[in-house]
């Protein structure tokens, strides 16, 4: 199992086609093999509320991770929010077993 934090910067005034992009396409990310859990959170700190997205993934493997970035519709996601973001900060981690 690998869990994946996906956290990125909306620009100011992107966030409403941000969103919109995003969720049209969790459903067919959802329904992709190995994938556990993909949701998207906003923050709750007033500091920073409205301005991050963060999407919490979990991968049965890093292989289906792998395959997920691959897939057409990510490529179009990814060139949808393209310019609606600064930037993103991905960080994959695997629980720790005894």
């Amino acid at each position: 199992m690998v869990h994946v934090i996906a956290r990125m910067e909306i620009k100011p005034g992107c966030m409403e086609k941000f969103l919109e992009v995003l969720l049209n396409n969790v459903p067919t990310v959802l329904a992709e093999e190995g994938c556990h859990r993909y949701e998207s959170c906003f923050d709750t700190k007033e500091e920073t509320k409205g301005k991050f997205v963060t999407i919490l993934e979990s991968w049965e493997s890093e292989e289906h991770l792998k395959a997920h970035l691959a897939t057409p519709h990510m490529a179009k996601f990814r060139e949808a929010v393209k310019d609606l973001r600064f930037g993103s900060n991905v960080t994959v981690v695997t629980p720790i077993v005894k």
